[in-house]
């Protein structure tokens, strides 16, 4: 368990530099650069094509969880288009990332089914399989493929409009 430690004011520097100096020394905060002792490499969503793809594919539903760091994406409870009188079914829908390249094996969907009573307090919740699964990963395959495919035409083009210029210029 983790214990506060008490901190005079004596103790701690008023001046904002001198206090963000002191954390800087004594290993606390974040630190950026070649004179940093943690770090690490830094991935953004906006550049990985499967989570784009993800995020548009899924767009019809709010999400509950969305990490990409944690490589998941959780979608809240969602009508599963399948109501009677005495039931009702909703479904949520997980992505595991399991690598950031676009291939067949790099996601594992997962759809969960809630069935509740006319009351909605008594409620069963299974994992289902379903044809939606592989719909799913289907459509974010080929809409990453799409992104990944823009991408490396945007970067060649970009990298062919500056050898012109400098060609040019010579």
């Amino acid at each position: 368990m983790f214990k506060y430690k008490k901190a005079n004011v004596k103790d701690v520097p008023v001046n904002v530099n001198e206090r963000v100096k002191r954390n800087i020394e004594e290993g606390r905060g974040v630190r950026f650069g070649k004179n940093s002792k943690r770090g690490g490499t830094f991935d953004f969503a906006s550049s990985n094509e499967l989570w784009r793809a993800s995020i548009d594919v899924l767009d019809f539903v709010p999400f509950s969880n969305a990490s990409y760091s944690g490589g998941i994406l959780i979608t809240e409870w969602f009508n599963g288009n399948s109501k009677t009188e005495n039931e009702k079914r909703d479904l949520k829908i997980t992505v595991r990332f399991l690598t950031n390249e676009i291939r067949a094996d790099a996601l594992d969907i997962s759809i969960h089914e809630r069935k509740c009573k006319k009351s909605f307090i008594d409620c069963d919740v299974n994992k289902i399989k379903s044809k939606l699964e592989v719909e799913i990963k289907l459509a974010i395959l080929k809409r990453a493929a799409k992104l990944e495919k823009s991408r490396f035409k945007n970067n060649s083009d970009e990298y062919l409009k500056k050898k012109r210029t400098t060609i040019n210029n010579k």
